[in-house]
C-alpha cells in the first residue's frame, strides 16, 4: 500500500471517528404535575416513531418514574401498558391488589368514620396524619420494577439503558438534591413525594421532597451534567395555583414551592406543551393524556427535525434495549440476607421472622407475599424496602426502614337516621409489637336500638404458620319497641328485649392471603323479654326467656369486598359450623298462657351450618352486578312457645336496615335464599343501587292458638325483600337515601335516610 493510499485511509478513519466523538445527543425533559405527567408517554412514542434518538433523560416527580422506566430499558409501548394497566391506577390510590391483602390481619368491621391514631407523649399537631394516600405498594413497586436494572447498572445511573437524572427537594437546605447514583428507586421515589399526598422518604439521613417544589422542570440539570446538543422538553404543569383563604393545601404549598423556569436553556432546544387540565391526583383518563402528548409531539415534530442531523435507526435500538434487557434478567433477584433498622430487637424478630418465615433464601415473589402480609399489620406504620446486591455471593441484601406506629387509635362513627335507630360509635385501640404481636381492643355503641360495648385481646405469634389468639367479651342491649317508632305508621311495634352477654376465645390462621379459618369456643346467656299479646298495658309484666349456653365452632371466611357497608366490587364467603348446648329458663308474664311462676324446662342442643356468598361483577364500566346465596340448615328444637322459638332462630338480614327491625317471617331453622343487585355508577363515589331477594325456608315456623310454635307444611311459605338507594360514598362514610320492602307486612314499604353504617357488635346466637 503506498503512502498516498495509506494517508486517504488514515484521514477517512479519523473523520469517522471525529464524526462519531461528535454525533448529536438529544436529551428529553420531562415536568412533573402529577396524573397529567402520563402524557409523557406519549411524547416518547411519538419521538421513537419518527426516529428522534433519546440519549439522555431527567425528570421530576411524575416526570421521574416515566423517565426512570424509559432508563431501565422500557419502551414507550411497555410503559403504556404499565400505566394503563390497573394495577397502576390502584397504586395511584394507594391501595393493594386484594390478591396481596391478608384477611387474617384485617379489622373486624365496625361503624366507625375516622380513625385517629395518636401519641400522648406528642403534642396535638405531631399526632395529625401526613399523607393522603398509603405509599406502602408504591415503595414495593418501585423495588420490585426497577431492582434488576439497578444492580445491571452497578448502581450508577450513566449505565442504565441511556443516563439518567432525577430532582428531588431539600426543605431544610431549601434547594434541589439531583441524583445521579445510589438507590435507583429510592431516588425516583424521593422525587414523587408530594407534600401531603405520599409520605417523604429519608436518604443519607436527609428527609426529601417531590423535586417539583424547587425544580419542576429540569432543563438545567440536562444542560448541566450530561451536555446535549438538542433538548427535546415536555412540560405538563405550570407554576402553582394562587391560594386563597379557604384553601390550606395551596396556602402550604406555595409557602414551599419555588417558581418554576420553564424557558428553554439553551438555542438549541423545543418544549411540548401536551393538553393536561387535569387535577394532580386525577388518575382516570391516563389514555387521552398519552394520546394528547403523542398528539402534541406530533405537531411539533417538524420543528424537531429542523435541528436534526442524525437519527436512530429502529433496529440499532431495539437490539441495543434487548441487551440490556437481558443483562437485567441475569440479575437474579434471591435474599439470603435481612436487615431490619429504626426499631428494638424484640420488633426486629418479629418483622425477620413474617418477612423470611425462617428460610434461609427467598425470591421476589416470595418477598412480596410476606412484605404485603406484614404491611397489613396496624402496628407497623412503615417498613421501606431496598435491594442492594453483594457481588461475592450473587445474593440480596433486603434492609427494611421500620416505623413501628403509634400506640393508641382512637374510633369515631355511628349512624344518624330518620327512624330511631341513631347511634353512637366510639373505639379504643392499643398496639405493641414486640417479639410477638398485641393488641387490646375496647367498643362501645349507644343509640335507642342498642347499647352495646365489646372488649378483647388479641396475641399474633409469627410462627412459620401464623396465628392468633382473641379472648373477647361482649355485653348488648336490642330494645326493637323503642326503636320501632317511624315518622309514620309502618306498624305496630313489638315489644321485645334483648340482652346478651357472652365470652368467647378465637384462634385463627391464614388460609390464604384473601381468607382464614377460625375455631371459636364460648359461653353466654341470652335473655329475651316479649309479651305474648299484642295489647298490654304498663301494669303488665314482660314473659322473660333466658338460654344459657356454650358454644363452638370452625367458619372459614374470605373477604375481599371494596367497602364494608354498600360494596361493589369483590367477593364475601362464609362457611361455618356452629354446635350450641345449653339450659332453657322461662318466666311467664302478665300476658303468658301458663300459670307456673318459673320453668326450667329441657336442655336444647343442635348443629348449625351456614354458608353465605356475596359476589361481584363489572360487566362494563358504569355498571355493576352483584349475586348473593345464603343456605342455613340447623337442628334445632322449638324453644318454650312460639316467641323464644322464633327468637332464637336463625334470621336472614341481607339489606342494611332488615337487622334494625325484627319480622318473624324472614326467620327460620332451616331455608336457603337467593339475590340479585344491579349498581349505576353514573358518578365518581355515586352509586344507584337495586337489591332483591327471594328468602325460601324449608318450613317455616308458625304459632298455635295456645302460643306454641309448629311447623308448616315444607315449602309452603316464601317471601321477597329488595331496597332500592341512592348512595354517596363521603370521605368518612356512606349517606344513602331510599325505600325498603318487607314482603306480606302492613306498609311494605319504607322511607330511609342515614348517614353512617348499620354495622353492630355481633350476637352469640347468631
Amino acid at each position: 500500500m503506498n503512502f498516498k493510499n495509506s494517508l486517504y485511509i488514515c484521514s477517512l478513519l479519523i473523520c469517522i471517528v471525529s464524526f462519531s466523538l461528535h454525533a448529536q445527543r438529544v436529551g428529553v425533559v420531562m415536568s412533573g404535575g402529577g396524573a397529567s405527567g402520563l402524557a409523557h408517554v406519549g411524547v416518547l412514542k411519538a419521538l421513537e416513531e419518527h426516529h428522534i434518538p433519546i440519549d439522555y433523560i431527567s425528570g421530576t416527580s411524575i416526570g421521574s418514574i416515566i423517565g426512570g422506566l424509559y432508563a431501565s430499558g422500557y419502551s414507550p409501548l411497555e410503559i403504556e401498558k404499565m400505566v394503563t394497566d390497573e394495577t397502576f391506577y390502584k397504586l395511584t390510590k394507594g391501595e393493594m391488589s386484594v390478591r396481596l391483602g391478608y384477611y387474617i390481619n384485617k379489622r373486624e368491621d365496625y361503624a366507625s368514620w375516622l380513625m385517629f391514631k395518636l401519641s400522648f407523649n406528642n403534642s396535638f399537631l405531631t399526632n395529625l396524619p401526613t399523607n393522603l394516600i398509603n405509599s406502602v405498594p408504591i415503595d414495593f413497586y418501585l423495588m420490585e420494577t426497577f431492582a434488576a436494572s439497578n444492580s445491571a447498572s452497578n448502581y450508577n445511573f450513566d449505565s442504565l439503558f441511556i443516563p439518567f437524572r432525577c430532582v428531588a427537594s431539600d426543605i431544610v437546605k431549601k434547594e434541589s438534591v439531583v441524583f445521579k447514583k445510589g438507590d435507583l428507586p429510592s431516588a425516583i421515589r424521593a422525587s414523587m413525594s408530594y407534600p401531603f399526598y405520599i409520605r417523604p422518604i429519608t436518604i443519607d439521613s436527609t428527609l426529601l421532597f417531590d423535586g417539583g417544589l424547587y425544580n419542576n422542570f429540569p432543563t438545567n440539570i440536562m444542560y448541566d451534567e450530561l451536555f446535549p446538543d438538542l433538548i427535546i422538553g415536555s412540560s405538563v404543569t405550570e407554576n402553582t395555583e394562587i391560594p386563597n383563604d379557604e384553601n390550606v393545601f395551596l396556602q402550604l404549598r406555595n409557602m414551599l414551592m419555588k417558581k418554576s423556569n420553564f424557558n428553554p436553556v439553551c438555542e438549541n432546544a423545543v418544549t411540548i406543551q401536551p393538553w393536561a387540565n387535569v387535577s394532580s391526583f386525577d388518575f382516570d383518563m391516563v389514555q387521552r393524556l398519552i394520546d394528547s402528548g403523542y398528539v402534541a409531539t406530533i405537531r411539533q415534530i417538524s420543528e424537531i427535525k429542523k435541528h436534526m442531523y442524525h437519527y436512530s435507526d429502529s433496529l440499532q435500538l431495539l437490539e441495543k434495549r434487548n441487551r440490556f434487557k437481558a443483562k437485567c434478567l441475569s440479575e437474579k433477584i434471591i435474599y439470603n440476607k435481612v436487615i431490619v433498622n429504626g426499631v428494638n430487637k424484640k420488633t426486629e424478630s418479629f418483622v425477620t421472622k413474617t418477612i423470611t418465615k425462617s428460610r434461609e433464601e427467598f425470591t421476589m415473589k416470595q418477598l412480596k407475599r410476606q412484605y404485603f402480609r406484614m404491611m397489613s399489620d396496624e402496628k407497623i406504620k412503615s417498613s421501606y424496602p431496598t435491594s442492594k446486591l453483594d457481588t461475592a455471593t450473587g445474593k440480596y441484601t433486603l434492609t427494611l426502614n421500620t416505623k413501628k406506629d403509634k400506640h393508641f387509635f382512637l374510633d369515631i362513627g355511628g349512624n344518624i337516621s330518620n327512624r330511631p335507630i341513631s347511634h353512637f360509635f366510639l373505639g379504643v385501640q392499643y398496639n405493641h409489637v414486640g417479639k410477638i404481636g398485641f393488641t387490646a381492643y375496647a367498643n362501645g355503641y349507644l343509640g335507642k336500638l342498642t347499647s352495646s360495648s365489646l372488649t378483647k385481646l388479641r396475641f399474633e405469634i409469627p410462627t412459620k404458620i401464623p396465628f392468633y389468639i382473641e379472648p373477647s367479651i361482649t355485653i348488648s342491649r336490642w330494645d326493637y319497641y323503642k326503636s320501632s317508632t317511624l315518622f309514620y305508621n309502618f306498624e305496630k311495634p313489638a315489644y321485645l328485649i334483648q340482652d346478651d352477654f357472652f365470652g368467647e376465645l378465637n384462634i385463627g390462621m391464614p388460609l390464604g392471603n384473601t381468607g382464614k379459618v377460625e375455631l371459636t369456643g364460648g359461653i353466654s346467656e341470652w335473655k329475651n323479654r316479649y309479651y305474648q299479646a299484642e295489647q298490654f298495658t304498663k301494669t303488665d309484666t314482660s314473659d322473660v326467656s333466658i338460654f344459657d349456653f356454650q358454644f363452638g365452632q370452625i367458619s372459614y371466611q374470605i373477604n375481599t369486598h371494596n367497602r364494608k357497608q354498600y360494596a361493589s366490587e369483590g367477593t364475601k364467603l362464609l362457611f361455618r359450623a356452629k354446635f350450641l348446648n345449653g339450659l332453657e329458663s322461662y318466666i311467664p308474664g302478665t300476658t303468658a298462657t301458663d300459670s307456673i311462676k318459673s320453668i326450667n324446662t329441657p336442655g336444647h342442643s343442635w348443629f348449625n351450618f351456614k354458608l353465605s356468598i356475596d359476589k361481584y361483577i363489572k360487566p362494563i364500566k358504569y355498571f355493576k352486578v352483584g349475586a348473593f346465596g345464603e343456605v342455613v340448615y340447623s337442628t334445632q328444637d322449638f324453644f318454650r312457645n312460639y316467641n323464644a322459638s322464633i327468637l332464637s332462630a336463625p334470621a336472614f338480614n341481607p339489606i342494611p336496615e332488615s337487622q334494625t327491625i325484627f319480622i318473624d317471617n324472614y326467620r327460620a331453622h332451616k331455608y336457603f335464599a337467593t339475590g340479585l343487585k344491579l349498581i349505576a355508577n353514573p358518578m365518581k363515589n355515586i352509586d344507584v343501587r337495586f337489591e332483591g331477594y327471594f328468602f325460601q325456608p324449608i318450613q317455616s315456623i308458625l304459632k298455635t292458638k295456645d302460643g306454641k310454635a309448629e311447623y308448616s307444611a315444607p315449602f309452603l311459605y316464601r317471601n321477597f325483600l329488595g331496597m332500592g338507594a341512592l348512595v354517596y360514598h363521603s370521605p368518612i362514610g356512606p349517606l344513602s337515601v331510599g325505600l325498603n320492602y318487607y314482603d306480606k307486612k302492613q306498609n311494605s314499604f319504607s322511607f330511609f335516610f342515614h348517614f353512617g353504617y348499620t354495622i353492630y357488635n355481633k350476637k352469640s346466637i347468631d
